[in-house]
Protein backbone atom coordinates (compact mmCIF):
# COMPACT_ATOMS: atom_id res chain seq x y z
CA UNK A 1 0.00 0.00 0.00
CA UNK A 2 2.59 2.16 0.93
CA UNK A 3 4.59 1.64 -2.21
CA UNK A 4 1.55 2.36 -4.24
CA UNK A 5 0.96 5.41 -2.44
CA UNK A 6 4.24 6.66 -3.30
CA UNK A 7 4.45 5.71 -6.89
CA UNK A 8 1.35 8.17 -7.18
CA UNK A 9 2.95 10.92 -5.10
CA UNK A 10 5.74 10.56 -7.92
CA UNK A 11 3.54 10.42 -10.52
CA UNK A 12 1.43 13.43 -10.03
CA UNK A 13 4.98 15.75 -8.77
CA UNK A 14 6.32 14.95 -12.24
CA UNK A 15 2.69 16.00 -13.92
CA UNK A 16 2.95 19.08 -11.58
CA UNK A 17 6.73 20.02 -12.84
CA UNK A 18 5.92 19.29 -16.62
CA UNK A 19 2.82 21.40 -16.35
CA UNK A 20 5.04 23.94 -14.78
CA UNK A 21 7.76 23.78 -17.46
CA UNK A 22 5.10 23.55 -20.15
CA UNK A 23 6.92 26.63 -21.76
CA UNK A 24 9.82 25.60 -21.57
CA UNK A 25 9.65 22.25 -23.32
CA UNK A 26 7.65 24.22 -26.22
CA UNK A 27 10.50 25.94 -26.60
CA UNK A 28 12.94 23.37 -26.58
CA UNK A 29 10.75 22.03 -29.50
CA UNK A 30 10.84 25.12 -31.60
CA UNK A 31 14.71 25.13 -31.17
CA UNK A 32 15.84 21.54 -31.27
CA UNK A 33 16.97 19.35 -28.82
CA UNK A 34 20.39 17.99 -28.46
CA UNK A 35 21.22 14.84 -30.65
CA UNK A 36 22.02 13.09 -27.11
CA UNK A 37 18.79 11.17 -25.34
CA UNK A 38 17.22 12.84 -22.34
CA UNK A 39 16.92 10.77 -19.49
CA UNK A 40 14.50 11.38 -16.57
CA UNK A 41 14.49 13.62 -14.01
CA UNK A 42 18.34 14.27 -14.67
CA UNK A 43 18.17 15.20 -18.31
CA UNK A 44 21.55 15.51 -20.00
CA UNK A 45 23.74 16.15 -16.91
CA UNK A 46 24.46 12.36 -17.15
CA UNK A 47 26.69 13.70 -20.18
CA UNK A 48 29.49 15.56 -18.02
CA UNK A 49 29.88 12.74 -15.59
CA UNK A 50 33.67 11.69 -15.95
CA UNK A 51 36.89 13.51 -16.68
CA UNK A 52 37.39 17.20 -16.93
CA UNK A 53 38.74 16.16 -20.86
CA UNK A 54 35.21 14.53 -21.10
CA UNK A 55 33.26 17.41 -19.70
CA UNK A 56 35.41 20.07 -22.03
CA UNK A 57 34.34 16.96 -25.33
CA UNK A 58 30.98 17.26 -24.58
CA UNK A 59 30.89 20.94 -24.80
CA UNK A 60 32.53 21.19 -27.90
CA UNK A 61 30.30 18.19 -29.42
CA UNK A 62 27.18 20.65 -28.30
CA UNK A 63 28.94 23.69 -29.90
CA UNK A 64 29.38 22.20 -32.93
CA UNK A 65 25.96 20.32 -33.18
CA UNK A 66 24.67 24.06 -32.52
CA UNK A 67 26.52 26.16 -35.25
CA UNK A 68 25.62 23.26 -37.89
CA UNK A 69 22.04 24.75 -37.61
CA UNK A 70 20.75 27.86 -39.32
CA UNK A 71 19.98 29.47 -36.02
CA UNK A 72 22.91 28.12 -34.20
CA UNK A 73 21.33 26.92 -31.24
CA UNK A 74 20.57 23.73 -29.85
CA UNK A 75 18.78 23.03 -26.40
CA UNK A 76 19.74 20.66 -23.49
CA UNK A 77 17.78 19.47 -19.95
CA UNK A 78 20.48 20.16 -16.72
CA UNK A 79 17.70 18.54 -14.39
CA UNK A 80 14.59 20.00 -14.77
CA UNK A 81 15.55 23.33 -16.25
CA UNK A 82 16.22 23.98 -20.37
CA UNK A 83 19.50 25.42 -21.33
CA UNK A 84 20.21 27.14 -24.85
CA UNK A 85 23.54 26.43 -26.36
CA UNK A 86 24.23 29.34 -28.87
CA UNK A 87 27.38 29.33 -31.09
CA UNK A 88 26.05 32.29 -33.03
CA UNK A 89 27.56 35.62 -32.60
CA UNK A 90 24.49 37.31 -33.29
CA UNK A 91 22.16 35.35 -31.16
CA UNK A 92 25.30 35.76 -28.54
CA UNK A 93 25.85 39.42 -28.84
CA UNK A 94 21.51 39.84 -28.35
CA UNK A 95 21.62 37.69 -24.69
CA UNK A 96 24.68 38.54 -23.41
CA UNK A 97 23.66 42.61 -24.12
CA UNK A 98 19.85 41.53 -22.70
CA UNK A 99 20.34 39.36 -20.23
CA UNK A 100 22.55 40.42 -17.71
CA UNK A 101 21.94 37.86 -14.83
CA UNK A 102 24.27 35.15 -14.40
CA UNK A 103 22.95 31.96 -13.85
CA UNK A 104 21.47 30.64 -11.19
CA UNK A 105 24.37 27.36 -11.62
CA UNK A 106 26.86 29.79 -10.83
CA UNK A 107 25.57 30.49 -7.07
CA UNK A 108 27.86 27.39 -6.21
CA UNK A 109 31.01 29.42 -6.81
CA UNK A 110 30.18 32.64 -3.89
CA UNK A 111 31.64 30.55 -1.95
CA UNK A 112 34.78 31.64 -3.10
CA UNK A 113 33.97 34.50 -4.30
CA UNK A 114 30.83 36.04 -2.66
CA UNK A 115 29.37 39.03 -4.34
CA UNK A 116 32.35 40.00 -6.28
CA UNK A 117 31.65 41.26 -9.35
CA UNK A 118 32.41 38.64 -11.71
CA UNK A 119 29.58 36.56 -10.50
CA UNK A 120 27.42 39.41 -8.84
CA UNK A 121 23.17 39.66 -9.13
CA UNK A 122 22.66 42.70 -11.51
CA UNK A 123 21.87 45.22 -8.16
CA UNK A 124 24.92 44.32 -6.54
CA UNK A 125 26.90 44.06 -10.02
CA UNK A 126 26.25 47.54 -11.68
CA UNK A 127 27.08 49.97 -8.80
CA UNK A 128 30.28 48.44 -8.05
CA UNK A 129 31.16 48.14 -11.61
CA UNK A 130 30.74 52.18 -11.76
CA UNK A 131 33.75 52.47 -9.22
CA UNK A 132 35.72 49.64 -10.86
CA UNK A 133 35.98 51.11 -14.50
CA UNK A 134 38.01 54.11 -13.35
CA UNK A 135 40.67 51.66 -11.65
CA UNK A 136 41.18 49.78 -14.88
CA UNK A 137 42.30 53.35 -17.24
CA UNK A 138 44.92 53.09 -19.47
CA UNK A 139 47.18 55.31 -16.48
CA UNK A 140 46.58 53.34 -13.79
CA UNK A 141 47.20 50.11 -16.50
CA UNK A 142 50.49 51.42 -17.76
CA UNK A 143 52.26 51.76 -14.46
CA UNK A 144 51.71 47.78 -14.01
CA UNK A 145 54.07 47.16 -16.84
CA UNK A 146 57.37 47.51 -14.50
CA UNK A 147 55.62 45.07 -12.33
CA UNK A 148 55.44 42.39 -15.10
CA UNK A 149 58.53 42.89 -16.32
CA UNK A 150 60.21 42.38 -13.28
CA UNK A 151 58.23 39.27 -12.48
CA UNK A 152 58.63 38.08 -15.62
CA UNK A 153 62.18 38.62 -15.55
CA UNK A 154 62.31 36.27 -12.49
CA UNK A 155 60.31 34.11 -14.45
CA UNK A 156 63.31 33.61 -17.54
CA UNK A 157 65.30 33.20 -14.65
CA UNK A 158 63.44 30.07 -12.88
CA UNK A 159 63.07 28.66 -16.25
CA UNK A 160 67.11 28.39 -16.34
CA UNK A 161 66.68 25.12 -14.44
CA UNK A 162 64.37 23.47 -17.04
CA UNK A 163 65.91 24.92 -20.21
CA UNK A 164 67.83 22.22 -22.30
CA UNK A 165 67.01 19.14 -20.05
CA UNK A 166 64.13 18.04 -22.28
CA UNK A 167 60.02 18.01 -22.13
CA UNK A 168 58.50 19.58 -18.76
CA UNK A 169 55.57 21.48 -17.79
CA UNK A 170 55.64 25.21 -18.19
CA UNK A 171 52.35 25.57 -16.43
CA UNK A 172 53.64 26.11 -12.74
CA UNK A 173 56.48 28.68 -14.19
CA UNK A 174 53.69 30.81 -15.65
CA UNK A 175 51.08 30.36 -13.13
CA UNK A 176 53.57 30.93 -10.34
CA UNK A 177 54.29 34.49 -12.54
CA UNK A 178 50.54 35.55 -12.82
CA UNK A 179 50.37 34.99 -9.29
CA UNK A 180 53.15 37.07 -8.01
CA UNK A 181 52.08 40.01 -10.55
CA UNK A 182 48.62 40.15 -9.84
CA UNK A 183 49.03 39.86 -5.62
CA UNK A 184 51.80 42.74 -6.35
CA UNK A 185 49.65 44.82 -8.42
CA UNK A 186 46.32 44.05 -6.69
CA UNK A 187 46.96 43.78 -3.18
CA UNK A 188 50.69 45.25 -3.23
CA UNK A 189 51.65 42.12 -1.43
CA UNK A 190 55.37 40.12 -2.33
CA UNK A 191 53.83 36.48 -2.61
CA UNK A 192 57.16 35.34 -3.88
CA UNK A 193 55.39 32.19 -4.95
CA UNK A 194 58.07 31.89 -8.25
CA UNK A 195 60.61 30.97 -5.68
CA UNK A 196 58.69 29.48 -2.98
CA UNK A 197 57.27 25.84 -4.90
CA UNK A 198 55.01 24.88 -1.94
CA UNK A 199 53.12 28.53 -1.88
CA UNK A 200 50.35 27.36 0.39
CA UNK A 201 48.03 30.81 -1.16
CA UNK A 202 48.41 29.76 -4.90
CA UNK A 203 48.46 25.90 -3.11
CA UNK A 204 45.01 26.82 -1.56
CA UNK A 205 43.71 28.87 -5.02
CA UNK A 206 44.08 25.93 -7.41
CA UNK A 207 42.17 23.59 -4.97
CA UNK A 208 39.41 25.68 -5.23
CA UNK A 209 38.74 26.47 -8.60
CA UNK A 210 39.33 22.46 -8.71
CA UNK A 211 36.91 21.85 -6.61
CA UNK A 212 33.88 24.78 -8.24
CA UNK A 213 35.32 22.90 -11.58
CA UNK A 214 33.38 19.77 -10.80
CA UNK A 215 30.26 21.31 -8.75
CA UNK A 216 29.34 23.47 -11.57
CA UNK A 217 28.79 20.46 -14.21
CA UNK A 218 27.16 18.13 -11.58
CA UNK A 219 23.50 20.23 -10.81
CA UNK A 220 22.60 17.37 -7.41
CA UNK A 221 25.77 19.39 -5.78
CA UNK A 222 24.28 23.09 -6.21
CA UNK A 223 22.34 22.85 -3.18
CA UNK A 224 24.30 24.48 -0.66
CA UNK A 225 22.44 21.88 1.76
CA UNK A 226 23.53 18.66 -0.20
CA UNK A 227 26.80 19.94 -0.65
CA UNK A 228 27.92 20.39 2.47
CA UNK A 229 27.40 16.35 3.10
CA UNK A 230 29.86 15.73 0.85
CA UNK A 231 33.88 15.71 1.55
CA UNK A 232 34.10 18.07 -1.13
CA UNK A 233 32.64 20.82 1.10
CA UNK A 234 35.14 20.24 3.82
CA UNK A 235 38.12 20.48 1.76
CA UNK A 236 36.48 23.54 -0.33
CA UNK A 237 35.90 25.35 3.07
CA UNK A 238 39.65 24.61 4.11
CA UNK A 239 41.11 26.15 1.27
CA UNK A 240 38.52 29.16 1.08
CA UNK A 241 39.03 30.22 4.44
CA UNK A 242 43.16 30.41 3.85
CA UNK A 243 42.88 32.36 1.19
CA UNK A 244 40.10 34.94 2.70
CA UNK A 245 42.15 35.35 6.16
CA UNK A 246 45.33 36.13 3.45
CA UNK A 247 43.37 38.60 1.81
CA UNK A 248 42.00 40.16 4.64
CA UNK A 249 44.74 40.78 6.30
CA UNK A 250 46.22 43.01 3.82
CA UNK A 251 43.38 45.04 3.45
CA UNK A 252 43.35 45.90 7.14
CA UNK A 253 47.14 46.54 7.02
CA UNK A 254 46.48 48.43 3.87
CA UNK A 255 43.65 51.06 5.89
CA UNK A 256 45.89 51.22 8.57
CA UNK A 257 49.11 52.14 6.17
CA UNK A 258 46.31 54.23 4.20
CA UNK A 259 45.12 55.95 7.35
CA UNK A 260 48.63 56.83 9.23
CA UNK A 261 49.88 58.16 5.76
CA UNK A 262 46.77 60.51 5.98
CA UNK A 263 47.71 61.62 9.76
CA UNK A 264 50.92 62.58 8.54
CA UNK A 265 50.69 64.43 5.67
CA UNK A 266 50.84 67.84 5.98
CA UNK A 267 48.50 70.69 4.35
CA UNK A 268 51.07 71.67 1.57
CA UNK A 269 51.79 67.58 1.33
CA UNK A 270 47.93 67.82 -0.21
CA UNK A 271 49.28 69.67 -3.38
CA UNK A 272 52.89 68.54 -3.60
CA UNK A 273 52.60 64.93 -3.44
CA UNK A 274 52.74 63.43 -6.56
CA UNK A 275 50.68 59.89 -7.42
CA UNK A 276 53.20 56.83 -6.86
CA UNK A 277 52.69 53.09 -7.97
CA UNK A 278 48.75 52.61 -6.33
CA UNK A 279 47.54 48.67 -6.14
CA UNK A 280 44.05 48.00 -7.35
CA UNK A 281 42.81 47.67 -3.88
CA UNK A 282 44.58 51.33 -3.11
CA UNK A 283 42.44 51.98 -5.82
CA UNK A 284 39.53 50.67 -4.81
CA UNK A 285 39.19 52.33 -1.38
CA UNK A 286 40.36 55.78 -2.87
CA UNK A 287 37.28 55.10 -5.65
CA UNK A 288 34.64 54.01 -3.57
CA UNK A 289 34.97 56.65 -1.08
CA UNK A 290 37.75 56.15 1.49
CA UNK A 291 36.68 55.21 4.86
CA UNK A 292 33.23 55.70 3.95
CA UNK A 293 32.91 53.78 0.67
CA UNK A 294 33.65 50.13 0.14
CA UNK A 295 33.54 48.12 3.93
CA UNK A 296 35.96 44.92 4.13
CA UNK A 297 33.48 42.46 2.88
CA UNK A 298 33.17 44.35 -0.36
CA UNK A 299 37.17 45.26 -0.45
CA UNK A 300 37.67 41.30 0.20
CA UNK A 301 34.77 40.29 -2.32
CA UNK A 302 36.86 42.63 -5.10
CA UNK A 303 40.09 41.35 -4.38
CA UNK A 304 39.90 38.03 -4.59
CA UNK A 305 37.68 37.99 -8.07
CA UNK A 306 40.51 40.33 -9.22
CA UNK A 307 43.02 37.83 -7.98
CA UNK A 308 41.31 34.82 -9.77
CA UNK A 309 40.19 36.11 -12.63
CA UNK A 310 43.59 37.66 -13.30
CA UNK A 311 45.88 35.06 -12.03
CA UNK A 312 44.23 32.18 -14.23
CA UNK A 313 43.29 34.52 -17.18
CA UNK A 314 47.00 35.76 -18.38
CA UNK A 315 48.69 31.86 -17.07
CA UNK A 316 45.83 29.56 -19.41
CA UNK A 317 46.54 32.54 -22.32
CA UNK A 318 50.56 32.56 -21.99
CA UNK A 319 50.25 28.49 -21.80
CA UNK A 320 48.83 27.84 -24.88
CA UNK A 321 50.44 30.89 -26.65
CA UNK A 322 53.85 29.09 -26.09
CA UNK A 323 52.03 25.66 -27.02
CA UNK A 324 50.89 27.33 -30.36
CA UNK A 325 54.35 28.50 -30.74
CA UNK A 326 56.20 25.32 -29.91
CA UNK A 327 54.03 23.71 -32.62
CA UNK A 328 54.37 26.77 -35.45
CA UNK A 329 58.44 27.69 -35.72
CA UNK A 330 57.51 29.70 -38.47
CA UNK A 331 55.03 31.85 -36.19
CA UNK A 332 57.41 32.13 -33.70
CA UNK A 333 60.34 33.13 -36.33
CA UNK A 334 58.24 36.15 -36.86
CA UNK A 335 57.56 37.01 -33.31
CA UNK A 336 61.09 36.99 -32.49
CA UNK A 337 61.67 39.24 -35.77
CA UNK A 338 59.28 41.93 -33.93
CA UNK A 339 60.87 41.80 -30.70
CA UNK A 340 64.72 41.67 -31.77
CA UNK A 341 63.27 45.05 -33.84
CA UNK A 342 62.31 46.38 -30.84
CA UNK A 343 64.83 45.21 -28.09
CA UNK A 344 67.17 44.45 -30.60
CA UNK A 345 70.11 42.72 -28.51
CA UNK A 346 69.65 44.38 -25.36
CA UNK A 347 69.03 43.31 -22.01
CA UNK A 348 66.72 46.35 -21.27
CA UNK A 349 63.48 45.59 -19.69
CA UNK A 350 60.21 45.58 -21.18
CA UNK A 351 58.28 48.81 -20.70
CA UNK A 352 54.72 49.92 -21.24
CA UNK A 353 55.46 52.13 -24.41
CA UNK A 354 56.69 49.16 -26.18
CA UNK A 355 53.99 46.33 -26.00
CA UNK A 356 51.85 48.53 -28.88
CA UNK A 357 54.70 48.20 -31.01
CA UNK A 358 54.77 44.27 -30.82
CA UNK A 359 52.03 43.85 -32.99
CA UNK A 360 52.92 40.65 -34.50
CA UNK A 361 53.19 38.99 -31.03
CA UNK A 362 49.14 40.47 -30.30
CA UNK A 363 47.92 38.59 -33.10
CA UNK A 364 49.44 35.60 -32.14
CA UNK A 365 48.12 35.76 -28.97
CA UNK A 366 44.58 37.02 -30.52
CA UNK A 367 44.65 33.69 -32.87
CA UNK A 368 45.53 31.28 -29.69
CA UNK A 369 42.54 32.78 -27.61
CA UNK A 370 40.77 32.21 -30.68
CA UNK A 371 41.46 28.85 -31.16
CA UNK A 372 41.70 28.37 -26.96
CA UNK A 373 40.06 30.98 -25.14
CA UNK A 374 40.67 30.64 -21.26
CA UNK A 375 37.01 30.87 -20.47
CA UNK A 376 35.35 28.51 -23.40
CA UNK A 377 31.95 29.20 -22.20
CA UNK A 378 29.43 32.09 -20.08
CA UNK A 379 26.17 31.10 -18.60
CA UNK A 380 23.31 33.21 -18.17
CA UNK A 381 19.58 33.12 -16.85
CA UNK A 382 16.97 34.63 -18.79
CA UNK A 383 14.90 37.01 -15.91
CA UNK A 384 11.94 38.14 -18.39
CA UNK A 385 10.68 37.17 -21.44
CA UNK A 386 12.68 38.45 -24.29
CA UNK A 387 12.46 37.51 -27.80
CA UNK A 388 15.41 36.64 -30.01
CA UNK A 389 16.35 38.64 -33.51
CA UNK A 390 14.82 35.36 -34.53
CA UNK A 391 11.72 36.26 -33.54
CA UNK A 392 11.30 33.07 -30.93
CA UNK A 393 10.52 34.23 -27.54
CA UNK A 394 12.18 33.17 -24.54
CA UNK A 395 10.65 31.67 -21.34
CA UNK A 396 11.99 33.17 -17.75
CA UNK A 397 14.34 30.96 -15.61
CA UNK A 398 15.74 29.29 -18.91
CA UNK A 399 19.52 29.42 -18.69
CA UNK A 400 21.91 30.39 -21.56
CA UNK A 401 25.37 28.73 -22.15
CA UNK A 402 27.52 31.55 -24.86
CA UNK A 403 29.89 28.40 -26.49
CA UNK A 404 33.17 30.75 -26.63
CA UNK A 405 34.97 27.96 -27.79
CA UNK A 406 32.02 26.98 -30.97
CA UNK A 407 31.46 30.51 -31.72
CA UNK A 408 35.48 31.18 -32.44
CA UNK A 409 35.20 27.99 -34.91
CA UNK A 410 32.01 29.28 -36.17
CA UNK A 411 33.02 29.12 -40.13
CA UNK A 412 29.83 31.30 -40.74
CA UNK A 413 32.17 34.37 -38.84
CA UNK A 414 35.83 32.75 -39.61
CA UNK A 415 35.75 30.82 -43.30
CA UNK A 416 37.05 27.91 -44.36
CA UNK A 417 39.95 28.20 -42.39
CA UNK A 418 38.18 28.59 -38.94
CA UNK A 419 39.94 25.32 -37.53
CA UNK A 420 43.52 26.81 -38.32
CA UNK A 421 46.15 28.71 -36.75
CA UNK A 422 46.28 31.64 -38.85
CA UNK A 423 47.79 34.82 -36.65
CA UNK A 424 47.56 36.78 -39.82
CA UNK A 425 43.54 36.91 -39.73
CA UNK A 426 44.03 39.53 -36.77
CA UNK A 427 46.05 41.67 -39.16
CA UNK A 428 44.26 41.50 -42.65
CA UNK A 429 40.92 42.36 -41.22
CA UNK A 430 38.93 42.76 -38.00
CA UNK A 431 36.89 39.64 -37.16
CA UNK A 432 32.93 40.15 -39.27
CA UNK A 433 30.97 40.64 -36.27
CA UNK A 434 32.03 42.28 -32.96
CA UNK A 435 30.95 39.05 -31.13
CA UNK A 436 32.30 36.98 -33.41
CA UNK A 437 35.91 37.03 -30.86
CA UNK A 438 34.92 37.13 -27.34
CA UNK A 439 37.84 35.58 -24.99
CA UNK A 440 36.93 37.86 -22.55
CA UNK A 441 33.44 37.96 -22.73
CA UNK A 442 31.33 41.16 -24.39
CA UNK A 443 28.55 43.00 -23.63
CA UNK A 444 27.62 45.63 -20.55
CA UNK A 445 29.43 42.42 -18.23
CA UNK A 446 32.66 41.58 -20.64
CA UNK A 447 35.61 41.35 -18.64
CA UNK A 448 36.58 44.90 -17.35
CA UNK A 449 40.29 43.39 -17.05
CA UNK A 450 40.95 42.47 -20.50
CA UNK A 451 43.67 44.90 -21.07
CA UNK A 452 45.70 43.86 -17.64
CA UNK A 453 45.04 40.54 -18.69
CA UNK A 454 46.51 41.07 -22.84
CA UNK A 455 49.65 43.26 -21.39
CA UNK A 456 50.44 40.96 -18.77
CA UNK A 457 50.76 37.93 -21.41
CA UNK A 458 52.56 40.10 -24.03
CA UNK A 459 55.36 41.42 -21.35
CA UNK A 460 55.37 37.53 -20.52
CA UNK A 461 56.11 36.06 -24.19
CA UNK A 462 58.13 38.50 -25.36
CA UNK A 463 60.32 38.25 -22.17
CA UNK A 464 60.37 34.63 -22.78
CA UNK A 465 61.13 34.59 -26.02
CA UNK A 466 64.01 36.93 -25.96
CA UNK A 467 65.98 34.70 -24.03
CA UNK A 468 64.46 30.92 -24.94
CA UNK A 469 63.03 29.38 -28.92
CA UNK A 470 60.69 27.36 -27.70
CA UNK A 471 60.15 23.67 -29.05
CA UNK A 472 57.49 21.03 -28.95
CA UNK A 473 57.39 18.10 -26.13
CA UNK A 474 58.97 15.63 -28.68
CA UNK A 475 59.90 15.72 -32.25
CA UNK A 476 57.44 14.28 -33.85
CA UNK A 477 55.63 17.58 -34.42
CA UNK A 478 51.57 17.07 -34.05
CA UNK A 479 49.73 19.87 -35.29
CA UNK A 480 46.53 18.32 -34.26
CA UNK A 481 44.18 20.03 -31.98
CA UNK A 482 45.42 20.32 -28.73
CA UNK A 483 43.44 17.72 -26.03
CA UNK A 484 41.72 20.47 -23.85
CA UNK A 485 40.12 19.81 -20.57
CA UNK A 486 37.58 21.88 -18.33
CA UNK A 487 38.35 23.34 -14.82
CA UNK A 488 36.58 26.34 -14.67
CA UNK A 489 38.93 27.64 -17.44
CA UNK A 490 40.25 25.71 -20.36
CA UNK A 491 43.05 23.56 -19.75
CA UNK A 492 45.60 21.64 -21.76
CA UNK A 493 45.50 17.93 -20.87
CA UNK A 494 49.31 17.15 -20.93
CA UNK A 495 49.97 20.54 -18.92
CA UNK A 496 51.77 22.38 -20.91
CA UNK A 497 54.47 20.37 -21.94
CA UNK A 498 57.07 21.31 -24.13
CA UNK A 499 61.03 22.11 -24.37
CA UNK A 500 63.04 25.18 -24.65
CA UNK A 501 66.39 26.11 -25.32
CA UNK A 502 68.27 28.88 -24.65
CA UNK A 503 69.43 31.38 -27.19
CA UNK A 504 73.14 32.38 -28.02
Amino acid sequence: MLGQILVLVLIIWVLVLRWQRRKMIDLSHKLGSTNHRTLPFVGHAYMFLGSDEHRMSQFQNLGREAYDKDDGVVTIWQGHRLYLVISDAVVAEFVLKTCLEKDDALKCLHLMTGNGSIFAPVNIWRPRRKILAPTFSPKNLAQFAQIFSRQSSIMVEQLQAAAGKGAFSIWQYLTTYTMDSVCESTLGVLVNSQKQTEQPFLKAFDECTQLDSSRLVQPWLHNEAVYKLTPAYKRHVRCRNYVVKFVEEVIQAKRQSLKKEKEAMTESDKYTKQDGLKTFLELLIDMSGGDRGYTDLELREETVVLVLAGTDTSAVGTAFTSMMLSKYPDVQDKVYEEIQEVFGDSKRPVVAEDLPCLKYLDAVIRETLRLYPPVPIIARKVDKEVSLPSGVTLVKECGLVVNIWSIHRNPRYWGSDAEQFRPERFLDAPPTHPAAFMPFSHGPRACIGYQYAMMSMKTAMAALLRQYKIMPASDDVDLKPLRVKFDVMMRDVDNFTLQLQERV
